[in-house]
């Protein structure tokens, strides 16, 4: 378990609407250069709002897609699986052990995205598109089919680097993603539905938006929203700015909604992917607690609840939970402390308990503050390796 936050009207009604991940699933049979490990990508500088000639411009998209089109990839990711055999039978495996029917090995072919970085052939993706694929292909717009290697892949942000062999290749150019303003122009290329090379329009509708305000407590980033169409398939493909620039990498739309779909900010996946190339791995300070911001409504519910603590105040960071065994449970945290400071910095939302845990190195030591039941505690606790979940 690791640092969650839950939002809404009460603590109960956690975002429950399905999130789906685009890659297709089928069962069959700052200006200037910056390195990405030894390989160099083009940072652009993104100014805030549309130039007034791309506003003059009707075919503004169309010049983006010429221009940045080419170094969009599909992405082939095919997996093998054991399934049940039609003999399978639960009762015969009771009575007599060993099931004489082994389960069969099936193919299953996957679909999505990605963008080209360098020129010599790193691919940005996503994780959940190469997750546990055997093999890895990569087709370019012109027809070329490279054979690709996954360098890295990282779960938890969904960021996944792959590597083909490849000279003078077509690549994308990167915006800051810091510098995006709600309401900009936003489009999107990809392979929806296994629709190669499809462009979509719309604008970046918020950003910010934390994985559990989308319903994915396991992701731990903001992500950029968006109505651009995006749908599976377009996993891993570029969310672009007016001037042809990465801006975040598709990702995820929310099942049963209309005009919300979410991208990870390409300032993010950069930092993942370098830390991929070099390590092979992303570290991902944890401590083990689940968090809450107060509310009077959210107070009064505790307090009415069965939960073992009551609430004396009606604004913080409220800890709802400890994980057993964690570095919050061995430093003593309780449920029912009430988070005020991490080492000098002052403590208002569960967001910057994230951050300031996210920015400690892996062993190094965390000075938590809180208030327990009126009185002030002062506890010291060491970040470990978020664990990996069980399957």
């Amino acid at each position: 378990m690791k640092s969650q936050k839950w939002r809404g009207e009460t603590i109960k009604q956690i975002f429950q609407q399905p999130v789906l991940y685009l890659g297709i699933l089928v069962i069959g049979s700052t200006a200037g250069c910056e390195s990405l490990g030894n390989r160099e990508v083009q940072v652009q500088p993104s100014p805030t709002q549309p130039t007034a000639n791309l506003q003059n411009n009707p075919n503004f998209v169309s010049e983006v897609v010429r221009d940045v089109g080419s170094a969009v990839v599909r992405i082939d990711a095919t997996r093998t699986v054991e399934v049940p055999t039609a003999f399978s039978n639960p009762l015969i495996e009771r009575f007599f052990g060993e099931n004489p029917f082994p389960p069969e090995q099936k193919v299953q072919r996957g679909i999505g995205s990605g963008f080209i970085m360098s020129q010599d052939g790193r691919i940005l993706t996503n994780a959940h598109v190469v997750e546990g694929a055997d093999k890895v292909s990569v087709v370019l717009t012109d027809g070329r089919r490279f054979a690709g290697t996954v360098v890295g892949a990282d779960p938890v942000t969904d960021v996944a680097v792959v590597d083909v062999e490849g000279t003078n290749l077509p690549t994308v150019k990167l915006a800051n993603s810091d510098n995006i303003a709600v309401g900009q122009w936003a489009i999107a290329i990809g392979n929806p539905l296994g629709l190669n090379n499809t462009v979509t329009q719309g604008i970046i509708s918020a950003t910010g938006r934390s994985g559990s305000d989308i319903g994915v407590n396991d992701k731990r980033l903001d992500f950029l929203q968006t109505d651009t169409a995006i749908n599976p398939g377009n996993s891993g493909g570029p969310l672009l700015n007016a001037q042809g620039e990465v801006v975040g990498v598709n990702t995820a739309i929310i099942g049963g909604a209309q005009g919300l779909g979410f991208a990870i900010p390409i300032n993010t996946a950069r930092r993942i992917a370098e830390e991929l190339i070099k390590t092979g791995r992303v570290e991902h300070p944890y401590i083990g607690v689940r968090l809450i911001e107060l509310t009077p409504e959210i107070q009064q519910e505790i307090n009415q609840s069965n939960l073992g603590f009551k609430v004396a105040q009606e604004r913080g960071v409220l800890i709802v939970q400890v994980a057993p065994n964690s570095p919050a449970a061995r430093a003593g945290l309780r449920p029912g402390d009430v988070i005020t400071q991490i080492n000098s910095t002052e403590i208002q939302t569960a967001d910057s308990v994230q951050d300031s845990i996210e920015a400690t190195n892996l062993g190094k030591s965390l000075q938590i503050t809180v208030n327990r039941n009126g009185s002030t505690q002062q506890l010291t606790l060491k970040p470990e390796q978020l664990p990996t979940p069980s399957k």
